[in-house]
């Protein structure tokens, strides 16, 4: 078997990717991640129209954009949505709640429990332990320069 050279792949990996159209990409991530921050301002002053604080409503607001998320994801439709958004669906709080709850799809064949249940903590596992990690270490950065 006969091995390509680097510069023969790169070659070949070109003519068979079909050129990306960056602005057409640039401008629906633009579009679809300022209807999602539209969609959360509405709720913002919904929320606070029923009687909860700004930091209330908020908190609010990302656990119902999380909850819509995840939704869209277990009927299986966030993947086409964001295969016509791009980015902009994808890098919002929408994109982690989707990244969460995909990969735990995929074994809900085996139940909720040893299937969705425990796939769901395996992959949130490693990100609430990277976030609680991080935000301790910059808690005493911040706390060390304010001593200081």
């Amino acid at each position: 078997m006969k091995t390509a050279k680097p510069q023969e792949y790169a070659k070949a990996v070109k003519a068979a990717s079909p050129p990306s159209p960056v602005v057409k990409d640039c401008i629906w991530a633009f579009l679809v991640g300022g209807f999602i921050c539209t969609v959360g301002q509405i709720l913002i002053n919904l929320y606070q129209n029923l009687g909860l604080e700004l930091p209330q409503a908020r908190t609010a607001v990302s656990v119902s954009l999380i909850l819509i998320s995840a939704t869209l994801t277990a009927l299986g439709w966030y993947d086409d949505l964001s295969k016509h958004a791009g980015a902009g669906m994808l890098v919002p709080i929408t994109g982690f709640a989707n990244s969460m709850v995909s990969p735990a799809m995929e074994f809900k064949s085996e139940g909720f429990i040893t299937g969705l249940g425990s796939k769901l903590f395996t992959v949130s596992g490693p990100v609430l332990v990277f976030g609680v990690t991080s935000s301790v270490i910059y808690g005493l950065i911040i706390y060390l320069f304010h001593i200081i």
